[in-house]
């Protein structure tokens, strides 16, 4: 069945894309979204589709059973293993050079690195201050 691009999905969208370094749970994107008058049923189903587009993903923090959701449809984050801090929530990119280093000493060992899945906790310099 064809998908539609409605106007809900695109101000989501739109929300998510904003925001890349960031992960959301529903009821967070439904509070930011509130004066737009988006149902809590449109976002889950935008979110389910959304997801299956692989235009954003499914995250969950470690001790915490909240489902978390990120946009990652950009090239870069695709590319790159992720940080995040679990204090704040903050989502950074490891630098293209420390990935490639990461991966050329795993390969050694046969391994094969999904950065697409790979996300490394900890706290950044900001919380850690």
């Amino acid at each position: 069945m064809a998908q539609y691009k409605t106007e809900q999905r695109t101000i989501l969208l739109d929300f998510l894309k904003s925001h890349p370094d960031k992960m959301f749970t529903t009821k967070q994107i439904e509070e930011a979204l509130a004066q737009k008058n988006i149902s809590r049923s449109a976002v889950y189903r935008n979110i389910a589709i959304l997801e299956s587009e692989n235009k954003i993903k499914r995250c969950a923090k470690n001790g915490n059973r909240e489902v978390f959701y990120q946009f990652f449809d950009l090239q870069s984050c695709k590319s790159h293993i992720h940080l995040s801090c679990t204090e704040c929530g903050e989502i950074f990119h490891l630098e293209t050079e420390i990935t490639n280093n990461i991966e050329n000493i795993v390969q050694k060992e046969g391994f094969q690195i999904n950065k697409t899945e790979t996300i490394l906790y900890g706290t950044c310099k900001n919380c850690s201050k």
